[in-house]
């Protein structure tokens, strides 16, 4: 999932019902004795205007940190890696290839009308339907859902994907071959069940608020453009009775400046982020408002492969080489977050991956390197290299581009012309190919590689660096019929192998989640995909 700033891995759930006997769902947990405000209302800066509320048209943190207090899935994965039965409250695996779902009996949409397994099925095939273009159109195929990636590619029919409604309350999905993370996978917010109803009543107008319909523990009652996006509760919602907060309101503030001043005038309860430059004084000032978690992240520079001069590796390569990601990481950032080699994470899913070679040598022995390598490919002090660094409206961003192209500048002789375009202006140029090098992240989906190295395989549709690898295709659809996680781990590292020698990405560092989070709001527990849910949240008096 991107970030403008896109769970825990689980191995096949064998035994039937085990779903029905996990305890302890996941909803507002007030401590005993916890005197609770008269107010229950929450602001969050989420960061940017979202493009859109509609699931299956979205791909970054932006929207989905709206989408998933709106809306559900089947289930969930909680902070410990458990799953959580949401819309689905058990559920059974009839053979390695096939799932069986029981939705809860009595699930309503925000208008009272119930929800259905025809509508999971009709919303999973809404979602791979080449007609809608969803940036995750190719998730379920990731997934291996039988027909999911011919269907997104247009060779069969969407009422062909392996996805059926046995009665009301019943689904069955098949897989092509069996898939480890599958219920992990299954909580992603692009397979959260939207009302077939309404989107087919009022078209691309069923996302203003007053044609909304939910399935989550609020719904929309008002959406300013630019300014706010109000959530209320949903009465109709099943666990309605375990949510304390009222209304959320989320705010699209890009300026990090100014989202600190809110939060200090009292404007915002939990601000997006904490900006590097104020770091240490707020550390110091509020150290018990300051929360510090790590994050399954990777942020990194992007280059079009398909444009010269970035069709050729070796100048991806010295880019790469002559980037000193320790000092961004310690200097201009200096949260904890983590020089990355790797473009997912070094520790993930139960898996290590080693960085390449090059990275464990010097500087100087890198910068060397990227000479002869820029040298190679026809660049030097008379014919310097020369591009657009493009990145979304973003004081940290601005500060990492600047330093970047100082490096790039000093180490190579490289002019980089820094760009910078709003979060929705930005992801239309990716998708329209219209670019040298953009800043890019990606937040894992699961726990697991495949989240991240999935965007750089053939033909996903993520893949907006357009990069293509036989062999590192062949490494991600090897790892994917792997029977344990050693094995799984050895086609991961050789498709990491392949994009530290091919270098679609710069990675830049691995994130932390950084926030400022008023002492009166009780719940606040961000998971490793640093998302944090409304429904858990409540207010304390103060």
């Amino acid at each position: 999932m991107k970030t403008n700033n896109h769970i825990t891995f689980m191995k096949s759930f064998i035994a039937i019902g085990l779903a029905s006997a996990i305890s302890g769902a996941w909803a507002a947990n007030v401590p005993a004795g916890t005197e609770l405000a008269a107010k229950q209302e929450l602001v969050r800066n989420n960061g940017s205007e979202p493009a859109s509320l509609d699931p299956h048209k979205v791909e970054s943190s932006v929207e989905s940190a709206i989408i998933s207090d709106f809306f559900e899935g089947l289930v969930e994965v909680r902070n410990d890696g458990s799953i959580e039965p949401r819309l689905a409250d058990k559920w059974e695996q009839k053979s390695s290839t096939e799932w069986v779902f029981h939705l809860r009996p009595g699930i309503k949409w925000s208008n009272g009308e119930p929800i259905t397994a025809e509508d999971v099925v009709w919303s999973w095939q809404r979602l791979v339907d080449p007609k809608i273009g969803s940036p995750y159109a190719s998730y379920l195929g990731n997934m291996h859902v039988e027909n999911a990636a011919d269907i997104a590619e247009g060779k069969k029919s969407p009422d062909t994907l392996g996805v059926k409604a046995l009665d009301a309350t019943t689904l069955q999905v098949t897989l092509t071959q069996p898939t480890a993370a599958f219920l992990a996978m299954l909580a992603h917010t692009s397979l959260v069940v939207v009302d077939k109803a309404v989107v087919e009543k009022f078209g691309d107008k069923w996302t203003q608020p007053a044609n909304f319909v939910s399935s989550g523990p609020y719904t929309l009652s008002d959406w300013v453009v630019n300014e706010k996006v109000i959530g209320v509760r949903n009465k109709n919602y099943w666990d309605d009775s375990h949510t304390v907060i009222n209304k959320v309101t989320y705010l699209p503030i890009a300026s990090e400046t100014s989202d600190i001043n809110r939060y200090k005038a009292g404007e915002i309860d939990i601000v997006l982020t904490v900006p590097q430059t104020l770091y240490a004084s707020l550390k110091k000032s509020i150290p018990d408002q300051v929360h510090v978690t790590p994050k399954l992240a990777t942020y990194y520079y992007q280059f079009n492969t398909t444009k010269a001069p970035f069709n050729d590796p070796r100048v991806r390569r010295a880019l790469n080489m002559a980037l000193d990601k320790d000092i961004i990481a310690e200097k201009v950032l200096g949260q904890g977050q983590i020089p990355a080699w790797v473009i997912s994470q070094k520790d993930i899913g139960g898996v290590e991956l080693k960085s390449p070679d090059y990275a464990s040598w010097s500087h100087e022995k890198r910068v060397a390197e990227a000479k002869k390598l820029l040298e190679e490919a026809g660049f030097n002090a008379t014919h310097p290299l020369k591009f657009n660094l493009l990145y979304n409206t973003s004081e940290s961003h601005q500060r990492i581009a600047i330093a970047a192209s100082s490096m790039w500048s000093k180490n190579l002789g490289v002019e980089a012309k820094l760009q910078n375009q709003e979060w929705k202006t930005m992801l239309d140029t990716m998708h329209s190919g219209t670019f040298d090098v953009v800043r890019y992240a990606w937040i894992a989906d699961y726990d697991d590689a495949a989240t991240f190295l999935n965007n750089f395989r053939t033909g996903d549709s993520e893949n907006t660096s357009e990069y293509s690898n036989a062999a590192f295709d062949d490494a991600l659809k090897n790892a994917a019929k792997a029977d344990n996680v050693e094995q799984r781990g050895k086609f991961y590292q050789q498709a990491e192998d392949k994009l530290a020698e091919d270098v679609p990405a710069i990675p830049v560092y691995h994130y932390v989640l950084v926030q400022l989070v008023k002492p009166y709001v009780g719940g606040y527990a961000p998971n490793n995909l640093g998302f944090y849910y409304t429904k858990d949240m409540y207010i304390k008096k103060h």
